[in-house]
Parts: C-alpha cells; structure tokens; sequence
C-alpha cells in the first residue's frame, strides 16, 4: 500500500531520467547558454526575476488586472529566456519537481479542453492567461530556492497586505459605500458595512488576506529580533481584524480551515521537544480554544451569529439561494460534458452558461472551485487538478519532516504555504474569487513555494522514513 501511495504521489520521482527523454527539452533547454557565459543581463538573473515578482505581489491589489497581465507576461518572458539559457542538466536535478510535471499534465488537458471547446475563440484567450499563471508558477518555484529571495518576496506581500488592511479598517470606521448587494437585503446586516479596501469586493478582499493571516503568524517565529516580531504580531492583528470585518462567510471558513492547519502543523513541528502530556494534549487544548472562541463570538455577536446561521439557512438567504441556483446549472452543463468540459476560462463559461441560466440568476463562474474546473476541462481535468493537489501537499510533508529533522527555520514558511492552500481550497469550495489575478497569484505562490523546497529522496531515505526510527523524528 506504501509503494502504491509513493507512485501515486511521485514521492520519489526522478526528473533526470524523464527529461533525458524528452525532446523538446533536449532542443530548447541550454539553447543560448553559450550567450549565458557572457551576458551581464543573466548573471543577476536570479535578481530580475524576483524583483519582477516583487512588482506582481506588492503591485496586484492596487492596480487593474490588465496591469497585473502585462507584469505576468514580462514574468513570462523572463523565465522563457533564462530556461533557454539554462545548463540542462542543472534543470533536469534542481528545477524541476514533481508538482512541476502535474501543472504540465494539467496544462496539457486545459489544451485538448481547448481543442475540443464549442466556444474555441474563447477557449484560446482564457487558455492564454492560465499559461501566464503556470508559468508565474514555473518562474516563482525556480527563484524561491534561495532562502533570502523567498524571505523578500513573502516580506513584500505580507506589506502590502498590511496596506491594505489598514484601509480595510479605515472604511470600517468611517464607512463606505456598498457597490453590490453582498447581504440578503432582508437581513438585519443588510446596513452593515462589510469592508473591501482597494479591491472592490469583500469576498475578494478576504481571500487575498487569508494568506497574509498565516503567513503573519509564521513570520513571528521566523523573523528574528523583537522589532520584527512585533511587526508580524501587528500584521496578524490588523489582517485578522480586516478579513473579519469582510463579513465573508467563505472567507471565515477559509480562515478557521487556515489557523486549524497551522496549529496543527506547529504542535507536529515543535512535538519532539514537547513533553509527553503536551505531545497528547497540545492539540486538542489548541483546537478546543479556538471552538470555544469560535462559540464565544456566535454567541455575544450579533453580526457574527447572524452571519454565521445564514451559512444553514439553505435557500431562505438570498446568497445561498443564488449560488443553489447557479450550481444547478452547473450540473446541467458537467452532464452535457463530462469528460473534457466546454474549455478553460470565464469567457468560455459566459459563452456557454447563458443555455443553462435560471431566470434572473446570470453568474460570471461556477461559485465554487472545484466545480469551475469540472466544468472547464471535464473530470479529466477535475482528476488531474486534485492530482496535484494531492502531490503538492505530500511533497509538503516530506519537505516538513525533513525541514524538522534540522530544526530549519525555513519550515515556517512552508507550513504557512501548506496552511494557506487549504484555507483557499476550503474558501474556494463555495467562491470562484480563486480566479482573480489577485488570489490566483498567491496561489501559484504558494505552490511554488512548496516545490521550491523539493529535494529527490533517495530509497535509503524511503526505508528510514517507514522504520520506528524515521517516524519517531
């Protein structure tokens, strides 16, 4: 059962053996190398690309999208230059991981999706801006290698994460105006100011900052010397306040899915040094804690309660109604395609989802993630994407236990990134603002975080990792 589980989950993958047989790497990869020797422009190229990526993340909340797109596409043509110019054997043992060959896969059936789409037109455009997003993901996982550039580039975000929760608490206290109906306008919330900041929508706004809420908390215990600490403690503070006072019921349960992950992920990290009643108990201590505030805020506020009940008033709230109605149709369109969807993107699904509409319930998406990509690339798709899914948070383990073994402080950041995917899984499950350049972002960030840390292990370590001893670390 372990071996099926190591195959599934490439644990043990060895990229030299599979690119080595690759043609079209053995073409392209090392091209211009010889003008690599000599070139000044790709002797930083390291520090290009991550001050590329610096422009993305400090940059995404406060501009348009199509901005957002033009850095994506410089990002893009960056990594293009500097893969061609690569030794090839540097990339076949460092550069590439498995997490990297199931965005290929997945990238792969998005094109046949694309091929095979009633609406090819569209289908192309939105196939083109996925690519810019996987190869974000492609250029993220080769930089955030070096612990100094990972450590700047989640110091960016997390900065102008507190940029924009401090305006998120601005409106809070001065007020602003509601640009949608997003309460049930026959709530008693339907007055109640739910933030947005400089990103137009609350529930937008919440799925951007669940990251900036774990990384926050992390970045206490990495970030060495009181100042810095206190720093991290303020941007927990300020971001959780934020994201609260959103008022999104996908967002909280996003964040509640964050924090438990992450304190289950601290008790593992710290268990070792624990002393045995702690080992046992830290955990259910620590989740008891956070239920009990959890009660305490349902049951003392009134807007929190409110809010919180509306998620069981099934179709009697005018959002849940909604997103029941649009999933219906949903259904209807999966059914009619079911193994290579109707192509990838919202254009394709503004073309196709009007013969499936109930009156007066029109959507720009599917509500919810994994719905979305059902209904884009099939349950081909839908099986490739929970894929990768699955190898991104193994690699996430082993890299954690090895991490561990050292007592790096590097793991911190991966425990966030581990945290944070899925607190946006769990978000997106019932919201498609996981499709906006601002989120979608983060979220190849912090896949490409994990992989960053991937190192091929060997079947010494295998046998270590299965023996009392391995798993007693």
């Amino acid at each position: 059962m372990n071996l099926v589980w190591q195959r599934l989950t490439l644990s043990y993958l060895p990229p030299k053996q599979y690119l080595s047989t690759s043609y079209l790497h053995r073409l392209l990869v090392g091209l211009l190398f010889s003008w690599r020797e000599a070139s000044v422009l790709l002797q930083w190229g390291d520090v290009i690309a991550a001050t590329l990526l610096s422009l993305v993340y400090a940059l995404a909340p406060f501009v348009s999208s199509t901005l957002v797109g033009v850095l994506l596409i410089a990002c893009v043509g960056f990594w293009l230059l500097m893969t061609l110019a690569d030794q090839p054997t540097s990339l076949a043992n460092s550069l590439v991981t498995p997490i990297h060959l199931l965005v290929l896969l997945y990238w792969g059936v998005a094109v046949v999706a694309t091929a095979l789409s009633p609406v090819k037109k569209a289908a192309i455009t939105d196939l083109a801006t996925l690519t810019l997003y996987l190869l974000l993901f492609a250029l993220c996982a080769r930089v955030l290698r070096s612990p100094r550039i990972r450590s700047v580039i989640i110091t960016i975000y997390l900065h102008a994460a507190l940029i924009v929760s401090v305006y998120g608490l601005r409106q809070w206290r001065y007020g602003a105006a509601q640009l949608a109906t997003w309460v049930d306008p026959e709530s008693p919330l339907s007055k109640t100011t739910r933030v947005y900041s400089y990103l137009g929508n609350p529930n937008l706004l919440a799925g951007y900052l669940v990251p900036a809420v774990v990384f926050s908390l992390v970045a206490i215990f990495v970030w060495q010397g009181w100042i810095r600490k206190s720093l991290a403690l303020t941007m927990l503070i300020v971001n959780t306040l934020c994201l609260v006072l959103t008022y999104s019921r996908g967002g909280w349960i996003g964040l509640l899915v964050a924090m438990l992950a992450t304190s289950a992920l601290l008790v593992y990290w710290w268990s070792v040094q624990m002393p045995p009643f702690w080992r046992t108990w830290s955990l259910v201590i620590l989740f008891g804690s956070l239920f009990f505030l959890l009660l305490v805020a349902v049951v003392f506020v009134e807007p929190v309660r409110l809010r919180v009940f509306s998620i069981f008033a099934d179709r009697q709230d005018s959002s849940n109604n909604f997103r029941r109605n649009v999933w219906d149709a949903v259904f209807e369109m999966i059914g009619d395609r079911p193994i290579i969807g109707i192509g990838p993107g919202h254009n394709s699904f503004n073309k196709i989802y009007p013969l499936y509409q109930r009156p007066r319930y029109s959507a720009l998406s599917a509500y919810s993630i994994f719905l979305e990509v059902a209904v884009e690339t099939g349950f081909v798709g839908l099986a490739c994407f929970l894929w990768l899914i699955i190898v991104t948070f193994n690699t996430a383990l082993l890299q954690l236990r090895r991490l561990r073994q050292s007592n790096n402080l590097e793991g911190f950041w991966l425990i966030g990134a581990f945290a944070t995917l899925l607190g946006m899984l769990a978000h997106g499950t019932v919201d498609t603002i996981w499709f906006r350049p601002e989120v979608n972002t983060l979220w190849w960030l912090m896949v490409a975080l994990i992989a960053s840390y991937w190192t091929p292990l060997t079947q010494d370590q295998t046998l270590a990792g299965n023996s009392p001893q391995g798993t007693a670390d």
